[in-house]
């Protein structure tokens, strides 16, 4: 028994997994009326897209002008970038790069400061 076992007798080692792991790419300027086949019909020739998540508003339901695309292969989603970025999507030129990794937000409202009393 080595010294790791005797400090960690409950840590087990898994084999490591492969994770297929999709790139993200963020889809801007879209058109209000531009439905999820409008942006897989435009990212399709470039390679196999996964998902197509078009961005709305909570209480309207209607869409906030972009969307995000996830594609399974790295080399694809970097040409898909290049070929349909300014490319019109339902009469709009989209811009289309890498989506950055979402951060944490602080919660809770927001609202003024201090209210004045009256004189």
């Amino acid at each position: 028994m080595g010294v790791r076992d005797r400090e960690f007798p409950f840590l087990v080692v898994f084999p490591s997994v492969e994770r297929k792991l999709t790139v993200n790419l963020y889809v801007g300027n879209l058109s209000f009326n531009a439905t999820e086949d409008d942006i897989q019909q435009a990212f399709a020739p470039y390679g196999e897209v996964a998902s197509v998540n078009i961005i709305k508003d909570r209480e309207t339901g209607r869409s906030r002008g972009f969307a995000f695309v996830e594609m399974p292969d790295d080399g694809q989603a970097k040409e898909a970038i290049e070929k349909v970025n300014l490319v019109e999507i339902d009469g709009r030129s989209v811009t289309v790069n890498e989506a950055r990794p979402k951060q944490d937000r602080p919660r809770g409202g927001g609202g003024g400061g201090r209210r004045r009393e009256r004189w």
